[in-house]
């Protein structure tokens, strides 16, 4: 056996450390493991000493990780992934994995979920898991494939691909029987507000400062902590949302929005990016990529 291989610790070992790390608990990686947390915390000093370095700072409580800890949690974690997946697809003959979609809340309900249909008829040997979520979840650790992430050109890697970008205008639903926002009909308007100060282009306050129309007050503002409640809110007739156009648009085109004046102003600094995961390769994950590409280059030509 090859010296490496007999310096390795035990797989046991790992995979407890995995569980604390995942849940920052030795109870609850007890619970997942079906062990005590005796056994645990056994588990984790006993690979302490085969490693002959501290992996958690243990508080009152609390556990975190040592700068070696989170090295050693971010090689094994996904490794360990990827091996449960491999012994699941063993035992279950013809099992098929997903493959896992990440992107932010909003664009999962607006803009990728109302295509999935289209792509399960054309792909029905093909299951696709959703994961939205607000976060940028790390791709290896939580065995995501493919990610839309929606960021500026320098927060991903060189081979991410362009779908599309980000621009806004006012809509409304048709019942409103508004065409423009101007001194004269804002006031009468309830603005629906998007809650989160870190997309400024998004939220009234520039969007009014650049036209010259923030020392107008509209009727009253509605708050919304997530995108995708704001068009739900605009679709329902409560206000003017400031629409995503790329999200948006099928609604537009069926009338189930309108434009309230304008062009749409497409200055921000994000757009929407395709990421692949170069440790999940598979045939199935590039059908996934190349289909995310297609409705991108359909929903803006």
């Amino acid at each position: 056996m090859p010296l490496t291989l007999a310096k390795l610790p035990p797989l046991d070992l790992v995979r407890g450390f995995v569980a604390v790390g995942r849940r920052m608990s030795i109870t609850q990686a007890a619970q997942d493991l079906h062990v005590t947390q005796s056994a645990v915390s056994r588990q984790i000093r006993s690979l302490e000493a085969h490693l002959g370095v501290p992996l958690l700072k243990r508080g009152f409580r609390s556990v975190s990780f040592t700068p070696e800890g989170a090295q050693l949690f971010r090689l094994a974690d996904p490794w360990l992934s990827e091996l449960a997946e491999l012994s699941a697809q063993w035992r279950t003959p013809g099992r098929r994995l997903p493959i896992t979609v990440t992107t932010t809340i909003g664009v999962a309900s607006l803009w990728l979920l109302p295509r999935l249909g289209a792509f399960q008829a054309a792909h029905p040997d093909i299951d696709v898991r959703v994961a939205a979520d607000n976060r940028v979840m790390d791709l290896d650790r939580e065995g995501v494939d493919i990610a839309i992430r929606y960021c500026t050109a320098d927060q991903v890697g060189e081979a991410a691909q362009w779908l599309f970008g980000e621009a806004v205008l006012p809509v409304a639903h048709p019942a409103l029987h508004l065409t423009r926002l101007d001194p004269r009909t804002l006031p009468e308007q309830v603005l629906l507000e998007f809650d989160d100060p870190t997309r400024p282009w998004l939220q009234w306050e520039s969007w009014l400062q650049a036209r010259g129309l923030d020392r107008l007050r509209p009727r009253s503002m509605l708050r919304f902590n997530q995108y995708d409640q704001v068009v739900q809110a605009a679709l329902a007739g409560h206000g003017v949302a400031l629409g995503r156009q790329a999200l948006i648009a099928p609604m537009l085109a069926e009338g189930r929005l309108q434009a309230v004046g304008g062009e749409a102003a497409g200055d921000t600094p994000l757009a929407y990016w395709l990421v692949r995961n170069p440790r999940r390769p598979s045939a199935q994950a590039d059908i996934v990529a190349d289909w995310l590409r297609h409705q991108a280059r359909a929903a803006a030509g």
